[in-house]
């Protein structure tokens, strides 16, 4: 039986206890911050970018991963196991996907799945492929089998600020300033078909009340929920507001497991402060 080796952008944000579990390798993103380049969650922490926005106003930036960062990590790798896959960042998002296929293409033992979304959305996929690879599967066959899982992914998150969407380009200026005056705290929804990410609805509030009802909605439009395992991964946010996401869970479909992360570098970067999500995998495939 070939040893097949698992590895993911270091964006998945699957936390060390998973990470430890399933011998996941992480490629980190670069990130740059007051005009010095970083590796995240290695040398640089979402608490050290939010620390430097709050003292000066500085607003990271990120760097996609290029072919040549992956094939060093691949060929470290590939001196222990024989085949390896790994799962990237949804190429809609960012051209890290686009790279990742290209430094892989010569290579047959390398197996690339662009994940078609972000965060630990990502880390639903890892999971799966970690239990195949586990159960003695081969790699073509787990690869397959997760092509086809990535369209019962969501992943959605809330968002408090939009001022690091708006420095990542993501939303305009006067979006980011109207949203601020009226106290608008958007939802984001990632398209489980292209990646593509797109604004859901927008809720008016204090954080605490609005975290309830964004996840109390996003139980609501699924019927079929899979409780095996479900992501609550955010950035800096009160305590308070993690504990009412996990409250409606527990109330709505009572989890086997909750997986309490917090975002990489790479997406704290683009969400900002007293952002949350919740990521689960359903039954059937649908948006």
């Amino acid at each position: 039986m070939k040893k097949i080796a698992l590895c993911a952008d270091s964006t998945c944000d699957i936390g060390d206890e998973l990470q430890q579990r399933y011998n996941i390798t992480f490629v980190p993103y670069t990130i740059i911050s007051r005009g010095k380049a970083y590796h995240d969650n290695i040398d640089i922490h979402p608490g050290d970018l939010f620390e430097a926005f709050w003292e000066d106003g500085s607003l990271p930036q990120t760097g996609a991963v290029n072919e040549e960062e992956y094939r060093v990590v691949w060929d470290r790798l590939l001196q222990e196991y024989d085949e390896l896959i790994h799962i990237t960042l949804g190429g809609a998002i960012t051209s890290s996907a686009e790279h990742a296929a290209s430094a892989a293409k010569d290579d047959p033992r390398v197996h690339v799945l662009d994940s078609q979304t972000l965060s630990t959305g990502t880390s639903l996929l890892l999971i799966r492929a970690g239990e195949l690879i586990e159960a003695g599967r081969e790699a073509g066959n787990i690869m397959a089998e997760l092509a086809e899982l990535r369209s019962h992914t969501h992943a959605s998150f809330i968002l408090d600020t939009l001022e690091f969407m708006h420095a990542g380009g993501r939303c305009s200026a006067f979006e980011a300033i109207f949203a601020s005056m009226l106290k608008i705290k958007p939802s984001i929804i990632v398209d489980n078909q292209s990646g593509a990410m797109t604004v859901d609805k927008k809720y008016h509030g204090k954080l605490k009340s609005v975290v309830r009802r964004y996840v109390t909605d996003q139980m609501d439009k699924y019927p079929d929920i899979i409780n095996d395992h479900v992501f609550i991964t955010h950035t800096d946010i009160p305590q308070e507001c993690v504990d009412v996401a996990r409250e409606v869970l527990e109330e709505r479909i009572h989890p086997k497991h909750i997986h309490d992360t917090l975002a990489s570098c790479t997406i704290s970067c683009h969400c900002g402060p007293g952002t949350l999500g919740v990521l689960f995998l359903t039954e059937s495939a649908c948006k």
